[in-house]
């Protein structure tokens, strides 16, 4: 039988009745299973605490169209990889967070959700799976046992960044910052030209102060950049300084997905891959890199003009990374 359930706030229901986060969860003809409920599967904040039977030519539907999208949204970068070519912009998702396209496409359907018929299918055997009947499920007592550190630290990341105004004066200087008066071999993407020239970059980053508040990406401030910047952000303060205006914040709520994979249904996590991809194409666009001939066109943010229209995605950036959040937290409920 196929299961329905209550659209989680502000959502619609997906195709076959799952809430993208799984915030509110109830039975469709199933009785509420109280063993799943004693281990913890679904928290009293997320609602009823019953789980969800998918007939299995329902559930079989929702991987296969899991599975499309995110053949799409690879198939630029799996046809490179193949050919020895490498992209700027399309590749850094894979080879920055090194999550391949394959794991990415795996369907997981989240906690509460029996796939009825499962048992005898390799997802049976998949790490954090455990049968049920005729029927496979998240084990979310297992998965909480090795990763509630990890999930902790995520939910207080996500609801202090969360909490936040967004900071809006950074410009997008931190690729800039990355090349300041840096040698030809340390420029990270040395086959594509600078914009502005060498000189013209370095003027840019020394006429602005930096503002960034990202530890990933201040890690990468060439030596003469970094005492540059208004703050030191670094992997031990990242909860005191991560702020929803920041590119790289709202990119990371992939990685944050991904590493919770799967607790966080992968509906969300390829929402969250989509923004990444979405906001890297940005911040190349922002940066002193000219990659007209890869079809950007720069966001000149040394400007007057670019200024306020990198401001502008900014404010974008923050509101739809903040939507994501909510959604990611929702799914982390303790």
């Amino acid at each position: 039988m196929t299961g329905t359930t209550t659209p989680a706030r502000g959502q619609s229901p997906t195709p076959g009745g799952l809430a993208p986060d799984r915030g509110l969860c109830t039975t469709v003809g199933l009785a509420p299973d109280r063993d799943l409920c004693a281990a913890g599967d679904l928290a009293p904040d997320r609602g009823l605490c019953t789980t969800v039977g998918l007939a299995r030519a329902e559930w079989q539907r929702l991987e296969a169209a899991h599975e499309a999208r995110v053949d799409a949204l690879t198939a630029g970068h799996r046809t490179r990889r193949a050919e020895g070519r490498a992209h700027p912009v399309e590749d850094f998702l894979f080879v920055y967070y090194r999550h391949s396209p394959g794991r990415l496409r795996r369907w997981h359907p989240g906690p509460g959700v029996v796939l009825e018929e499962a048992a005898g299918m390799p997802r049976a055997g998949w790490a954090h799976y455990v049968t049920d009947g005729a029927g496979v499920r998240l084990d979310l007592d297992g998965f909480l046992r090795q990763r509630r550190p990890t999930v902790d630290f995520v939910r207080d990341l996500l609801s202090r960044t969360a909490s936040r105004p967004a900071q809006l004066g950074c410009f997008g200087l931190h690729e800039w910052a990355m090349v300041h008066r840096a040698s030809e071999e340390e420029v990270r993407h040395a086959g594509w030209p600078l914009r502005l020239g060498r000189s013209g970059t370095d003027e840019v980053v020394e006429s602005h102060r930096l503002r960034c508040t990202h530890a990933d990406a201040y890690r990468f401030f060439t030596p003469s950049a970094a005492p540059l910047n208004a703050t030191r952000p670094l992997r031990a303060t990242q909860l005191d300084t991560e702020q929803p205006g920041c590119l790289h914040a709202a990119m990371d709520l992939y990685k944050w997905a991904f590493k919770l994979t799967p607790l966080v249904p992968s509906e969300l996590t390829a929402d969250c891959f989509e923004l990444a991809r979405e906001l890297r194409e940005l911040d190349m666009r922002a940066s002193p890199y000219d990659l007209r001939e890869l079809g950007y066109e720069p966001l000149p943010v040394e400007t007057p003009e670019g200024k306020a229209a990198y401001i502008a995605a900014q404010r974008d950036v923050a509101r739809r990374g903040n939507a994501l959040r909510a959604r990611l937290l929702a799914a982390l409920a303790p």
